[in-house]
């Protein structure tokens, strides 16, 4: 796979989460690597969390629904028809820049959702099969955390030492104890102590969810990519992809992208897709074809279909303390796999993840208190409301991550008239929240009143029910069967033998937990698979 001028070996379409794991690897390899990336590096000094302002900065130009953001480099999102916005960020690091750093492993009963509970797909890849990934990139991604978790299979043992428990997470994990009930340390992608290439530790901001502006949490912009560029691989910045392109033998040859309004073109000779769960079959739908009239490489007819997003719920305590919450990493404080797992006698299949997570600040607060579900007649504004605001300080959350199994109807498709900035059409995004994914939320924000009850909690809330999403999975389908799935089990595109995915679009099911580690596994798992195959793999002429 040689290289020439203006042509490289391989060509990544985003340069985000994954893009970066494989960016560096294929780099390391010794293969000449180009991302196209639509966004920009990010400064973190412009990050908002050192910042007094840092909530409503939060709230403008680094929200990650793009649609509020609306920089140039964003394209429209029509989710007029889904029951909540779809989030991302685009630049590079991707979302991983504004990603909380919670970390978990999907577990092996993901792997296996059809075998077990007769719904779904199994993945063509088992938990054992990936367990190398998973533990090389934890390393790459300073994960710190506690070993031996038992909601695990053996072998799960973070590189580095998990965040101290400080109060917010004692006094759960006491109610937890009180219930019998699973917690565990918080597992974020977030050092604990300074790392060797120079990145610096953790210094508790808590504000990780709208990006560090230490560089101490682990996006891909500064893990990978810089290491990435100091081995050779180019990164093209305000780079927006229109369409990958085909050789003669339908095979991929490079993409068409505009720079500052003006067309260019990437000559490679494999390329690989990273721009995200929309993304990525945004992009596909648009690189038609006299071979591929419906869309790149969707014989399926899968393309953009089975749009699995994670409709959280939140149920929000006061407590009497003073937690400090606002301390970091957040993060998790404390996870519960406690109600993973499907039990027949709850009335649905698979379960849900939960996170103990901070308040972010007074703004939040105000949000979570004064939300229609929140505590009749005491809203946070009005009579009251300074010693209200107080109280944020005393707040807690646990967050429910509900599994969200696949259907064909929850999907992206181009729109027919809205576009982005250069002219090319953007993604309509249809999503309904599934009964059984209603379920999984009401049963689980019921079960976490009790643990606030249990641990203390002076009042406790159910703040919101499918009120935000940045996991967008499942719109590329990984399967064996070439007619129900768009790529391989090494995210080979069925139809087209030198175009990957190694975004979460990937997913045969979207898991009950954050996505990142094994969009992050997966994305090492495929770049080793390229990096070994090399010289049987079919290239474009």
């Amino acid at each position: 796979m040689g290289s020439k001028q203006d042509h490289t070996d391989v060509l990544i379409v985003g340069a985000g989460t994954s893009a970066g794991i494989a960016a560096k690897h294929l780099a390391e390899a010794g293969f000449t690597v180009v991302c196209l990336e639509q966004g920009t590096w990010v400064d973190p000094g412009n990050l908002p969390g050192n910042k007094p302002e840092y909530e409503i900065l939060g709230a403008g130009n680094w929200h990650p629904d793009p649609n509020v953001r609306g920089r140039r480099e964003d394209y429209p999102l029509d989710h007029s028809e889904a029951d909540l916005p779809v989030w991302m960020y685009n630049g590079v690091g991707g979302s991983s820049v504004l990603y909380g750093g919670i970390w978990a492993r999907a577990l092996p009963s993901d792997f296996r959702v059809r075998s077990l509970d007769g719904v779904a797909d199994d993945w063509p890849i088992s938990y054992d099969e990936l367990l190398p990934y998973y533990q090389a990139v934890e390393r790459e991604m300073s994960v710190a955390g506690e070993a031996h978790n038992p909601a695990y299979p053996p072998g799960f043992e973070p590189p580095l030492p998990a965040a101290p428990i400080h109060r917010t997470g004692q006094i759960m994990a006491e109610g937890m104890n009180k219930l019998g009930w699973h917690w565990w340390p918080g597992t974020n992608s977030i050092p604990t102590v300074n790392r060797a290439s120079g990145e610096g530790q953790c210094v508790r901001y808590g504000v990780c969810r709208m990006g560090c502006p230490e560089a101490a949490k682990s996006s891909t912009d500064v893990t990978h990519l810089r290491d990435a560029v100091a081995l050779g691989a180019q990164v093209v910045t305000r780079a927006r992809v229109a369409r990958v392109t085909l050789d003669e033998h339908g095979r991929a040859n490079g993409a068409v992208y505009f720079r500052d309004g003006v067309e260019h073109f990437q000559s490679a000779s494999l390329v690989i897709m990273a721009a995200g769960g929309i993304g990525t079959p945004r992009l596909l739908l648009m690189s038609t074809s006299e071979r591929f009239p419906d869309g790149l490489a969707n014989s399926s007819g899968l393309v953009g279909k089975r749009l699995m997003l994670h409709p959280y719920g939140a149920a929000v305590g006061v407590y009497s303390d003073d937690l400090e919450n606002w301390l970091g990493p957040a993060g998790e404080h404390i996870g519960s796999m406690q109600f993973y797992e499907t039990d027949p006698s709850r009335g649905f299949v698979r379960g849900a993840k939960w996170s103990l997570l901070p308040i972010a600040g007074p703004l939040e607060a105000a949000e979570k208190w004064t939300h229609p579900l929140s505590l009749a007649g005491e809203e946070m504004w009005g009579d009251g409301s300074a010693g209200r605001m107080q109280d944020f300080v005393r707040m807690l959350q646990w967050h429910v991550i509900p599994e969200d199994l696949p259907e064909e109807t929850n999907a992206v498709s181009l729109h027919p008239t809205l576009t982005d900035s250069d002219g090319l059409p953007a993604a309509k995004v249809r999503y309904r929240v599934a009964e059984n994914t209603r379920k999984i939320v009401d049963f689980n924000l019921a079960r976490a009143l009790e643990a606030h009850q249990a641990a203390g909690a002076t009042k406790s809330w159910v703040a919101g029910r499918n009120f935000m999403t940045g996991h967008n999975t499942g719109t590329a389908k990984m399967g064996n069967d070439p007619a129900t799935s768009v790529v391989d089990r090494f995210g080979r595109t069925h139809d087209v033998p030198n175009l990957y995915i190694i975004d979460a679009s990937v997913f045969t099911t979207s898991t009950g937990v954050n996505p990142t580690a094994t969009i992050c596994a997966l994305a090492k798992r495929t770049a080793t698979y390229i990096a070994s195959n090399a010289r049987s793999q079919e290239v474009a002429s």
